[in-house]
């Protein structure tokens, strides 16, 4: 009994290595996520955009802009003298951190009341906020411990006033719920198409497909509607459950909200129709799926900031149709933004669609021929 397992386990390795595809699936995969996740997931905080409002323009305010603008945390986009423009900086994301000091920030160190100085941060990515925030009451904690050393009293009860726009409450489940649809739709969608060519294949019926009247264009379509069909359908389901289960508020219209969905499903199932055109079996097609789909969630701003990946890992993520959709649905939730607004993400996913189709009917060809 033993060696017949054993057998079996040497014949199974043998099939695996001595086909270049199969260990083109082994080898290439992890070595291309182990640089994915070695230089993309990172939850490291740097180069914060911060813009300074400083109404006191004493001494006392200088030393703290200057301790915010000393740590390699922060970097200075604007120095405010109107108020007018806070709205603007984080609208147009150019400033994650809005600092406010009072007009009464240095007199009241002095006199031991309460010192107020106010931080606006962006918060429709509630765990970067959270992060900044940290960030920020340590900076403030050091200069009050530094500021009463110097004058010989106890440090005074300056307070950090946070208030985040987008997300008040900074709750993750407004951050990861409307990015949990775009990562369904697109395992969903690609695992039904990219299986959809190499099942025919494996169970022998593609063959009977081609002695039909149908031609390998109406084939191709056959395979990719169904799936395109089933990731809006996904979509609709937990855009649902968004609104009515997890309370998340749905700020904006349907129309841009749906222009974006269609435009991402049709990029996705593009690419799942390339991978199944490609493969022979189902096995190859759907770890062909998995070659895509992981780089592509770690690549597209889903849990850890692009702004905070390397500029070449950043070029990267422009391939990625995630990474517009995930701009799109956590900016029509959480911002209300319109299609105007959002005319920047829309058209590199059409392009993004229209090149994978191409691709995948080329190969397709190809493979039929």
């Amino acid at each position: 009994m033993i060696h017949q397992v054993l057998a079996l386990i040497v014949k199974e390795l043998l099939a695996v290595l001595r086909d270049a595809k199969s260990r083109m699936v082994l080898i290439g995969p992890p070595l291309i996520q182990l640089l994915v996740f070695g230089y993309a997931a990172t939850f490291d905080l740097n180069h914060v955009p911060v813009a300074i409002y400083d109404q006191d323009r004493s001494v006392a305010s200088r030393d703290l802009v200057a301790r915010f603008l000393g740590a390699t945390t922060f970097q200075l986009v604007a120095m405010l003298h109107d108020p007018r423009r806070i709205d603007e900086l984080i609208d147009s994301r150019r400033a994650q951190l809005v600092l406010v000091i009072d007009r009464r920030f240095a007199r009241d160190l002095l006199s031991g009341r309460p010192a107020p100085v106010q931080a606006i941060v962006d918060g429709r990515n509630s765990n970067t906020a959270l992060l900044i925030e940290g960030y920020a009451n340590t900076i403030l904690t050091d200069f009050l411990l530094k500021w009463a050393a110097d004058h010989g009293r106890q440090a005074p009860p300056a307070v950090l006033d946070l208030r985040a726009r987008f997300n008040p409450a900074l709750s993750s489940r407004w951050f990861i719920v409307p990015g949990i649809v775009a990562l369904l739709t697109q395992v969903v969608t690609l695992l039904v198409v990219g299986l959809s060519v190499a099942r025919e294949r494996e169970t022998g019926t593609f063959d009977q497909l081609l002695v039909t009247p149908l031609r390998p264009i109406d084939i191709l379509l056959g395979k990719g509607l169904p799936g395109l069909l089933i990731g809006l359908f996904e979509a609709s389901v937990i855009i649902a459950a968004a609104v009515f289960w997890f309370n998340v508020p749905l700020r904006g219209g349907l129309a841009p909200l749906y222009l974006g969905l269609v435009l991402f499903v049709v990029a996705v199932t593009g690419v799942g129709l390339a991978i199944s055109s490609l493969a022979a079996t189902q096995q190859q097609a759907l770890l062909g799926a998995f070659l895509f789909m992981v780089p592509s969630i770690i690549l597209s701003g889903f849990a850890t900031p692009i702004a905070n990946m390397p500029p070449w890992v950043q070029d990267l993520t422009l391939l990625n149709p995630m990474r517009y959709f995930l701009v799109i649905v956590r900016g029509v939730f959480l911002e209300g933004a319109g299609l105007r607004a959002l005319a920047p993400q829309y058209w590199p996913m059409a392009a993004i669609g229209l090149v994978s189709l191409a691709a995948a009917g080329w190969l397709f060809r190809r493979r039929v021929t």
